[in-house]
């Protein structure tokens, strides 16, 4: 199936609730972490602001954020605890222009996408045709492979099989991964995968158990810890395949980060969960594909940082697709009921999905 952007379709401010509408209100903040009552929280969608007469993009948004004029009349959207006494954040409650506001949230509808009023198996659950969203993705990864930034967001289950380990090594090996954001546990069953051949202690392939296994992933994490990090302990014990062994061969960034049951963790695990965080979203500031799986509260924290938008360096402006995949139909459907309405859920286990979709992009796992 060939693929093809939808285009953006700009607001048409020559009409008179632009043109009327007055400039949007930026009150200045006394104190740190804090914005002004009435200030304006970000969705996913993209937002303009009057300035001085002229409607203004707020480019790499954020979904719960607050908008701040800098100095050099550039829009930065920032979330409350990196807000700073003096900095101008944005007042108003409405979307619709009539206080120098406007959410365009049908940048990239298409009419051809309406659906009947009624009509049956709407929603994304286990009896859900998804035959025609691989087709569509397969295209869609082609596409970014060359032209985009393909974010991943992985649960550790993506590492506890065989297949699925190889398979997501190639993808990353053929260039359809430009960054990786998972947790301690992602990074340290891939590892001990490689160094054990086993995750939690079963063997990667067979499921058979290891006598003492249950030690085999602190073992990974202490082997770790000895060299002082990931790149040096892949080179000294000599591991050759693998998630986290692709993604420094090939140098793609990963974010680990930290949560209050990790063991060890790894050295390259965030402790800080704000520095974390920042570290995310540098990674979704250049995303266009983000695809989460087996990973509820990573995929919904990557969906809360992700615009349904990007601007290129030309400025011109493109759709961000967000796929979310899990077993479960409450974890593709939560990131709806949290407001990122732009993701796409397909209900299915993460290893097959990603064996799948190494398969349809014509590469050899053998």
């Amino acid at each position: 199936m060939s693929f093809c952007l939808r285009s953006y379709r700009h607001p048409d401010f020559s009409q008179k609730v632009f043109l009327d509408a007055p400039d949007a209100v930026f009150e200045p903040i006394d104190r740190d972490f804090w914005a002004p009552e009435g200030y304006h929280a970000t969705a996913i969608f993209p937002e303009y602001f009057k300035i001085n007469g002229s409607w203004q993009l707020a480019p790499e948004s954020r979904m719960d954020c607050v908008v701040v004029l800098e100095k050099d009349g550039s829009l930065s959207v920032k979330e409350f605890r990196n807000l700073r006494k003096g900095d101008r954040v944005c007042v108003g409650r409405t979307e619709d222009a009539s206080e120098g506001i406007y959410v365009h949230t049908t940048a990239f509808y298409d009419p051809k996408d309406g659906q009947e009023a009624f009509a049956f198996r709407q929603g994304r659950s286990r009896e859900t045709a998804f035959s025609v969203d691989y087709d569509e993705l397969y295209g869609l990864l082609e596409h970014e492979k060359e032209h985009g930034n393909i974010v991943w967001v992985l649960g550790p289950a993506v590492a506890f099989d065989s297949d699925s380990r190889k398979a997501f090594g190639k993808l990353i090996e053929n260039g359809y991964c430009h960054a990786v954001l998972a947790g301690n546990a992602l990074a340290t069953h891939d590892l001990e995968g490689a160094f054990k051949h086993t995750a939690l202690g079963q063997d990667i392939y067979s499921q058979q158990t290891y006598h003492n296994g249950h030690y085999n992933h602190i073992d990974t994490i202490n082997r770790v810890r000895y060299y002082g990090s990931i790149p040096k302990f892949i080179e000294a014990e000599g591991i050759d395949n693998g998630i986290i062994y692709n993604c420094v061969k090939k140098d793609i960034p990963f974010v680990l980060c930290g949560s209050i049951r990790d063991d060890g963790p790894l050295p390259e695990v965030y402790g800080d969960v704000y520095a974390g965080q920042n570290a995310m979203r540098d990674c979704i500031r250049k995303a266009t594909t983000v695809i989460t799986m087996a990973t509820t509260l990573h995929s919904i924290a990557t969906g809360n940082m992700t615009p349904s938008f990007h601007v290129l360096p030309d400025g011109s402006i493109r759709e961000v697709y967000f796929y979310c995949v899990d077993v479960a139909e409450f974890a593709v459907n939560k990131l709806a009921d949290r407001g990122s309405l732009a993701a796409k859920g397909i209900v299915t286990n993460a290893q097959d999905f990603v064996v799948n979709v190494a398969k349809g992009l014509g590469l050899n796992l053998d």
